[in-house]
């Protein structure tokens, strides 16, 4: 029976009690959420891993940046527009296309290695900008909408680790071939082969994903993703939800978040010999699998009230990024003076602090990604919501690092400013976040409930218009025009 609670309407028949429905073991979440994993595995994840070694391998930081960071302003365009684009083929079908230019980067990266063609390099950018940007909404408003209140955060934590899983095979694979290359410079062509290789697979593995109407969940629940408006209505209401109060606040705490990426793996390709970098990729992997995952088995502990775990990781996660900024800063100012580049051979003599700042770098990057996607699930209201959000989270954090990535190429901010910027960035961004985040459990929310879209729980502000308290009514006098995905 639903129930008003403050602006809210709650079906109190929404648990996060965990039921033991039987399902189909390839029709359940955890088969998807593997899925989704290898998809991600073979697309970012890559992508990852070859970023992971500093510069997408190269010698040199400058161009692999610049790419990058046309990739990411592709993909704000083609966020911005793939919630119209699940509309026209589907959610399964988006994450299919969204797999499909990832490839010809790493084609890109391997000619320009090999043969220092430079305009490969800026042609697979572009392609993957096109397709990643779908990929993108589609994974993340799968892993939002797909399983069971009660597996949320192991579900994001799995899914995540598979984009580390690319950077540590990476890593792996690149310690293999350079393991006695102590110099700084490019790592070996023959490791862009074995990605290239591995990204070609990634539209067979996403074609195995079940459709939303297929999935079994645990709760008896059934998944919905059905955007049912004309494309241009949902560019519309996309729009309309990202001037939002509610979604505006959160902007700058998405940026803090994902601007650290360049700064990190420039910060690596900077100090570090071939094999130190690789060494960083394959550790800082692992690490950030176990902090993401144990950050999620905290969030799914609906023992602990939603406002504590909430609360209680925002702290977490902002203590944790100051003293990494206050490290992080200390260093790149004194290597911008000395200009060293570390190798294991050197032992604690220089090597050790940088390098534990990378680790540290990582997995403060995991974990507030991590958190990202709970922020977001607090704030959906419907399935077409869930689609909107993740393509404004997803658009929103391109933008982000299509400026850092961009800003990094120039020599000056990649020692020193990127570092500089993202403190600046991380404090102005803590208060706006808050108020935001300090209303998740309040009043406005039941804690404990959840609503029909599968995410983490129910919206925490009231920034949306009255109309969509009964948008599932709404839809269902509908149904007949209805986009089953």
């Amino acid at each position: 029976m639903a129930e008003a609670k403050g602006d809210y309407f709650v079906d109190e028949s929404l648990s996060t009690t965990k039921k033991n429905i039987h399902v189909k073991w390839y029709r359940s979440t955890f088969y998807n959420a593997l899925i989704l994993g290898l998809a991600n595995f073979s697309a970012p994840g890559i992508w990852g891993a070859m970023n992971s070694l500093g510069a997408g391998g190269q010698a040199s930081p400058h161009l692999v940046n610049a790419a990058n960071a046309l990739t990411f302003c592709l993909m704000v365009v083609s966020c911005y527009f793939s919630s119209a684009i699940v509309h026209l083929i589907g959610i399964k079908w988006a994450l299919v296309i969204g797999t499909m230019g990832y490839a010809p980067y790493a084609a890109g990266l391997y000619t320009n290695n090999r043969f220092g063609i430079e305009w490969l390099t800026l042609l697979g950018a572009a392609l993957c900008g096109i397709s990643a940007g779908i990929f993108w909404m589609a994974e993340a408003a799968i892993a939002l909408a797909y399983p069971e209140p009660y597996n949320q955060g192991k579900f994001l934590g799995f899914w995540l680790s598979f984009r580390l899983a690319g950077q540590i095979l990476g890593g792996a694979i690149n310690v293999g071939i350079n393991a006695h290359n102590s110099k700084a410079g490019k790592v070996s062509y023959t490791v862009y082969l074995v990605f290239i290789a591995l990204q070609s697979i990634g539209p067979f593995v996403a074609l195995l994903l079940n459709k939303p109407s297929q999935v079994q969940r645990t709760d008896g629940r059934k998944v919905d993703l059905s955007v049912v408006d004309h494309p241009w209505v949902e560019i519309k209401a996309t729009t309309k939800r990202f001037f939002s109060k509610q979604f505006l606040l959160i902007v700058p705490f998405i940026g803090q978040a994902v601007y650290t990426e360049a700064v990190m793996f420039t910060f690596s390709a900077l100090w570090f010999s071939v094999r130190a970098r690789a060494l960083g990729s394959f550790l800082s992997g692992i690490v950030a699998v176990i902090g993401g995952n144990l950050l999620g088995l905290f969030l799914d502990r609906t023992r602990i009230a939603l406002k504590t775990r909430a609360r209680g990781s925002f702290f977490f996660l902002s203590t944790l990024q100051l003293g990494l900024w206050i490290w992080s800063t200390v260093l790149v100012t004194r290597f911008r003076r000395t200009k060293p580049t570390y190798d294991w051979s050197d032992g604690t003599d220089g090597f050790a602090s940088p390098f534990a700042l990378f680790l540290f770098l990582v997995i403060g990057f995991q974990v507030n990604y991590l958190y990202l996607y709970f922020v977001i699930g607090q704030m959906t209201l419907s399935p077409p919501e869930t689609v909107r959000l993740a393509a404004l989270l997803r658009g929103t954090e391109s933008a982000w690092q299509a400026l850092s990535y961009g800003l990094n190429s120039v020599a000056v901010f990649g020692e020193v400013g990127g570092v500089y910027l993202n403190f600046s960035l991380w404090a102005l961004a803590l208060v706006p976040a808050w108020l935001v985040i300090k209303d998740f459990g309040a009043s406005a929310q039941v804690d404990g409930r959840r609503s029909s879209t599968g995410v983490f729980g129910l919206p925490a502000t009231g920034d949306e218009d009255a109309g969509t308290r009964s948008e599932d009514s709404q839809e269902a006098a509908r149904s007949d025009e209805t986009v089953k995905v």
